[in-house]
């Protein structure tokens, strides 16, 4: 009797449910980024020991990986809502794989970089391929989203950012720093035979084939242009910001001027409160994966100890952003916590100049559990925020914005690395970088506390709609 009825339930599940055998695909693929980003902190020096370049020039594995993800995220969520979620989500993950092998087997540093180059376009697919692939799901069902798999692919992205620091570490002791590299193979293999198996082959109702293929290469190039020149900030390099800019003016003008555009700017003009809210993404995470990769280069160079080591001393940060991210998860007020966490950030970030060469353990585990306090508040609450103020009609592209300004942060979060650890991650170098993320830090505070709008943001649960009213 058991028996029968599970499956009973599992055929209505199938005919007017949610399609559970979604959730492990959309999943295992979206954790393709977070896992390549957190992964490679640790190994930052041991690649620029293995290849004797400055870490300045390793610097270009993180904004290689960020600047194509930047650009990726938008792109391809534009190609997934013309042309469906199976295609680009199996081109994609395959893509990541092929990256993971050539960096596994890469002669030299630069092609290390070509490969995370590859991984990032090839993690861009996932995200919004899962985004349509829980939209397509609540209109076969008549249904909203569940927000419990809306949550799962939050809480699994941010569990795997905090946890790929001491994966790294054991992974580099194992067997090198090439092993962060090929790990992607077997996790390609697995998404691309769950992608296989299980996701539908049909692609979005209705819409149109046009792409804004010139809005696409304006956005790029000005992105690009500006982000070589934050690499290396100098005089002789005044033709790039320029690049940038008219690049982005010619941009501006194209998507206001079209009727099918890239990136639809009429839709942010009116929208402060949106508007504000990728302006905290872009602030958070630049003082997030600036001490991210920054302190972790330091407990190597400054402190001296080994991958595995300062893996470890993040696990601190871990546990208590994954508690933290657990006890706060099912409060639909987002306010108080972008206020704390971005209290908690300046604390953090002031913690930094208290790091010299001889600092207890203690001190160092005390630091990322503070650290930990922010990375479980500020990037659910901002994604909730998103979710209350975004045009219901737009979601997809304003999440794909939210996403890109988080990586445009990491860019410039990889550009102060690089300028403040031009001689090496000491501490000096530490000291230097900690002023400045104390001000981005700060002034992630104000605006937080200056917006009034984030007072009336409260997501309303699954029984009921964005208005407050019964759902239908």
């Amino acid at each position: 009797m058991r028996l029968s009825e599970r499956i009973r339930r599992q055929r209505r599940a199938e005919k007017g449910g949610f399609d559970r055998r979604l959730i492990a695909p959309m999943v295992l693929g979206s954790i393709l980024n977070p896992i390549n980003s957190s992964m490679l902190a640790v190994a930052l020096i041991p690649i620029s020991r293995a290849f004797g370049v400055p870490p300045s020039q390793t610097a270009w594995l993180v904004s290689g990986l960020y600047l194509a993800t930047a650009v990726g995220q938008p792109v391809i969520g534009r190609l997934v809502d013309v042309f469906g979620p199976r295609r680009f989500y199996l081109l994609g993950t395959a893509l990541a794989g092929l990256a993971g092998l050539l960096g596994t087997l890469a002669p030299n540093l630069w092609v290390l970089v070509v490969s995370r180059v590859l991984l990032g376009f090839g993690t861009s697919a996932a995200f919004p391929a899962s985004m349509s692939l829980l939209r397509s799901e609540s209109a076969r069902t008549g249904r909203r989203s569940p927000s419990s798999v809306l949550a799962m692919l939050s809480i699994s992205n941010q569990v795997v950012a905090v946890a790929g620091p001491p994966l790294g570490g054991l992974l580099i002791d194992a067997g090198g720093w090439q092993l962060i590299f090929g790990i992607n193979v077997p996790l390609s293999l697995a998404c691309l035979v769950l992608g296989t198996l299980w996701l539908p082959r049909t692609g979005p109702a209705g819409g149109t084939t046009r792409i804004d293929v010139m809005g696409m290469l304006l956005f790029a190039g000005s992105l690009t242009a500006f982000m070589f020149f934050l690499m290396e900030p100098a005089v002789a390099h005044w033709y790039l910001p320029v690049i940038g800019l008219v690049a982005g003016a010619v941009f501006v003008r194209r998507e206001l001027g079209t009727d099918q555009p890239f990136i639809d700017l009429r839709i942010l003009g009116g929208n402060i409160p949106l508007l504000t809210t990728f302006m905290r993404q872009f602030l958070a995470y630049t003082t997030s994966y600036a001490f991210f990769y920054g302190y972790s280069q330091w407990l190597q160079e400054g402190r001296g100890l080994n991958a595995s080591q300062a893996g470890l001393l993040l696990l601190p940060l871990s546990a208590t952003a994954i508690g933290v991210t657990a006890l706060t998860g099912r409060r639909d007020r987002v306010r108080g916590k972008l206020v704390v966490g971005a209290a908690f950030q300046c604390l953090g970030c002031a913690g930094l100049l208290l790091l010299h060469a001889g600092t207890p353990v203690w001190l160092l585990v005390l630091l990322s559990s503070l650290v930990g306090v922010p990375h479980g508040l500020i990037g659910l609450a901002n994604q909730n925020a998103l979710y209350a103020q975004a045009d219901p009609a737009r979601m997809g592209s304003s999440a794909g914005l939210l996403r890109t300004f988080m990586y445009i942060g990491a860019l410039f979060a990889s550009a102060a690395n690089a300028v403040f650890f031009s001689n090496g991650a000491t501490s000096s170098g530490m000291h230097d970088l900690a002023w400045l993320l104390i001000g981005v830090a700060a002034l992630f505070l104000l605006v937080c506390i200056a917006d009034r709008s984030l007072s009336s943001v409260n997501i309303a649960p699954d029984h009921t709609d964005r208005t407050g009213k019964p759902a239908s």
